[in-house]
């Protein structure tokens, strides 16, 4: 700390002068080896910087008066001048010597505070050092501990032992008393570098210890809880269960199926896995990209009462799209091929008491699944039996898929005009399908209608009017669109145009739309009426444009607020459905590779299909996959909706496909390059006709069906001997003919004894073709003893055609 004699030096002044700057301050009692505080120095300076001006007028007036008494005149002009110039010099001198004082204060005091640091830093070092002498010192004491203890078991050992381990007990004697003098020099130097004998002797310690702490397998299996999404790798479900991916394919393989780790299987799967495996399996329900944008689609508000949508399902033939014609004043069914509805149509009806959309579905078998998406999208369904014909397969079919849709049913009976009509056998049918008429005390309506003469008509609009307000169907009006879509076609000229059914929000010209795996602005809305709208209301059917590609019948339509989304949502969809499809790819690899491990080659008809609509399409690969059978199956190359290209043809020449057009002609090159390939190209406008010829291709590949048919009977009544000939079975033929070449059975008390050729058939001396019924003869059986009383049956083998 500074005191009064080093102030006065470092400000230049005497003692006294600082002691007398205090005094005046109010400090009192300061002698020049008194120490001076922080604070005391502080008034200090701030008595010198007060005191400088004062100093610097006293030198002026003691300067100019020694001056004036030498000087003889103008004393006072004198004074004036030397008091002008000297002056400041005199006052800038004393500030100069006031900064060096306050500069050296300073100095003194940030001396003081780096001192003040280094002690503490100081203070702190040497802790640090103590608490790591005291952990190295605990350590040392714990392996001296550990030596002990293995020293002390091992003295329990064989005597032999200890010449074998002279060098290491020498090692660990030489750790004794020693070692310890060792450590503790090392405690005081713990920087200096250890020798390499005690280098060696610290790893064998180490390596002691880690031989006593090594991994040791759990006693108990630890059991995961393991999550599963929809589909999942089986590298990722190893790892998820923390085990080996062999074996997950061990377990895997166990179960049947045959995968390999980049492989992707289902969820179902994996679950089986997981519980085989002895883990815990969870279904996991992420969040999507799909889901959100779903839920953030959704449109809320006030719902307001909409159009019922009504769907007319039925058998074949049984005149559903004769009434709709009817109820809309147009002739459909006229320009359908064979009579036939064959595609999904969608129309809007103006009835007395509002508007009905009526959605019209196919009635062929082969349109079930079409049917399926009719009642999933419905309000009503309209079941329309013809009264001379009944209930048939499709019509039972149809109850079915209105029961799983929820959806109240009406039934017209149709073709009440037609002679033999009877209602009542019709609604006795019905009841045994658990479709009651109210007059019977049931709950379904029935209408007795007539297509052709437009009786009935009216009641039966009556009827979806009074279910409609029963039910009272409504919807969100206000804000984005959601739908299905019923169908979608490729049209010369307009590009994709996709039918959808609205059934919340409304469609308006310029949306983003979304649709299963294809996504686009809406360019253009039309009704069934062929009529441009600018935007289309909850249950209303409009044909869209603008869509990227043809999307399937069936798939969700949501207007989404940015075309970003959409394709984000379209190529997630399209990345799980790529999944799917490889998973079931593999999975049929596997199955064909077993089925030709246990039966051999199957053959198989290759097909490349092209329709005028996605939803026939649909039904007609889903018909040929079903012809299907375990010695020849139907295998769809590829199937799409447009004319016949180019491209079909190459695909269907490489894979060696038959082409199927269903509604849709081959363009000029396609035609050139089926004929240089020898592709062939058939068309059809009537699904039954297509159908039928695959059939008949498959029936083709059929193996033929072997017969038998017995031609003969002899009866042995005498055995010769001979020589030359061997042993001849002298007969007679009982019935038929016996040929010789043909093969034989030879039969003892009715029981088939031996089965072979007849080798040679003599009549008397003479070797002859065949012999008839009535006549003896002398028959040579190879490889046969053969014994009178015993019957030769002939037979012929008769090859036959085989039909599916």
């Amino acid at each position: 700390m500074a005191t009064v004699q080093s102030l006065s030096t470092a400000l230049k002044k005497t003692p006294d002068e600082v002691i007398e700057i205090l005094v005046n301050a109010g400090i009192e009692g300061k002698t020049a080896n008194s120490e001076i505080s922080g604070d005391e120095r502080k008034i200090l300076m701030a008595g010198l910087s007060k005191r400088g001006p004062a100093k610097s007028s006293i030198s002026v007036s003691r300067k100019p008066s020694t001056q004036s008494s030498d000087s003889a005149g103008g004393v006072k002009i004198q004074v004036k001048k030397k008091r002008s110039v000297k002056a400041p010099i005199t006052s800038v001198q004393d500030d100069v010597a006031v900064l060096k004082a306050k500069e050296a204060l300073e100095a003194l005091e940030a001396g003081r505070e780096a001192d003040e640091k280094l002690l503490a830093q100081d203070a702190k070092r040497q802790e640090m050092t103590r608490l790591q002498k005291e952990e190295a010192e605990d350590l040392k004491k714990q392996q001296e501990q550990a030596k002990q203890q293995t020293e002390n078991t091992k003295k329990t050992g064989d005597a032999n032992s200890d010449d074998k381990s002279k060098k290491p007990k020498r090692l660990r004697n030489t750790s004794g008393t020693d070692g310890r003098k060792q450590l503790h020099v090392a405690k005081k130097n713990p920087s200096r570098k250890l020798k390499k004998k005690d280098r060696t002797r610290l790893s064998q310690k180490i390596q002691e210890e880690q031989a006593q702490h090594g991994f040791q397998k759990p006693i108990e299996k630890v059991v995961h809880e393991v999550s599963i999404p929809d589909n999942i790798k089986v590298s990722d479900l190893a790892q998820k269960m923390a085990t080996k991916a062999g074996e997950v394919l061990k377990v895997l393989m166990g179960m049947g199926v045959m995968a390999t780790l980049n492989d992707v299987i289902d969820q179902d799967t994996a679950l089986l896995v997981v519980e085989e495996m002895g883990h815990t399996g969870v279904v996991s329900k992420e969040e999507t990209i799909e889901d959100k944008l779903i839920e953030k689609s959704k449109a809320s508000g006030n719902e307001s009462a909409r159009p019922p949508v009504v769907t007319i399902m039925g058998h074949v033939d049984h005149g559903k799209t004769s009434l709709l014609d009817y109820i809309r004043k147009a002739k459909v069914a006229d320009g359908e091929a064979g009579g036939i509805t064959q595609h999904i149509g969608a129309y809007q009806v103006h009835a007395k008491d509002g508007k009905i959309t009526f959605v019209d579905t196919p009635g062929h078998a082969a349109f079930s699944k079409m049917r399926s998406r009719g009642a999933s999208t419905t309000d009503i369904v309209i079941l329309v039996v013809a009264a001379d014909d009944g209930v048939m397969p499709q019509t039972i079919e149809s109850i079915k898929h209105a029961k799983n849709a929820k959806a109240p049913i009406i039934v017209a009976i149709n073709k009440i005009d037609k002679e033999g009509a009877n209602l009542d056998k019709v609604k006795q049918e019905l009841s045994s399908h658990d479709v009651i008429s109210e007059e019977w005390g049931g709950d379904v309506m029935m209408v007795g209608v007539s297509a052709h003469t437009g009786e009935g008509i009216d009641a039966l609009l009556d009827a979806i009017t009074l279910t409609a307000e029963i039910s009272e169907f409504s919807a969100v009006t206000k804000g984005p669109a959601q739908g299905r879509v019923l169908e979608a076609r490729l049209e010369k000229g307009r590009g994709k145009v996709t039918t959808i059914l609205v059934q919340s929000g409304t469609l308006k010209k310029g949306d983003i739309m979304i649709a299963g795996l294809e996504y686009g602005k809406v360019k253009q809305i039309v009704n069934d009426q062929g009529e441009i709208l600018k935007e289309a209301t909850p249950s209303t059917p409009v044909e869209v444009l603008g869509l990227s590609g043809v999307p399937d019948s069936g798939d969700e339509v949501l207007v989404v607020e940015s075309e970003r989304k959409a394709r984000e949502v379209a190529d997630f969809r399209k990345a799980r459905d790529r999944e799917a499809e490889l998973q079931k790819q593999q999975a049929s690899k596997m199955d064909n590779f077993l089925q030709k491990m246990e039966e051999g080659d199957i053959s198989t008809v290759n097909v490349l299909l092209k329709s005028d609509v996605r939803g026939s399409a649909q039904a007609l690969v889903e018909a040929l996959e079903e012809l299907s059978t375990d010695e020849v199956r139907v295998k769809v190359v590829s199937s799409g909706v447009g004319g016949i290209n180019n491209t079909d043809i190459n695909l269907a020449a490489t894979s060696d496909a038959l082409v199927l057009g269903f509604n849709v002609r081959a363009d000029a090159m396609a035609r050139k390059t089926a004929d240089e390939e020898g592709v062939r190209i058939e068309y059809y406008s009537i699904i039954y006709n297509l159908i039928d010829d695959v059939k008949a291709i498959m029936s083709g590949l059929l193996s033929p069906e072997l017969s038998e048919n017995i031609i003969g009977i002899a009866n042995v009544k005498e055995v010769f001997r001979s020589q030359k000939l061997g042993d001849i079975a002298g007969c007679m033929v009982e019935e038929g003919v016996v040929k010789k070449d043909s093969p034989i059975r030879v039969l003892r008390d009715n029981v088939v004894v031996f089965e072979g050729e007849l080798e040679s058939l003599r009549r008397f001396k003479d070797s002859v073709k065949e012999v008839k019924s009535g006549t003896e003869c002398g028959i040579g059986v190879v490889g046969y003893d053969v014994e009178a009383g015993d019957q030769i049956e002939v037979f012929e083998r008769v090859e036959s055609a085989r039909t599916l």
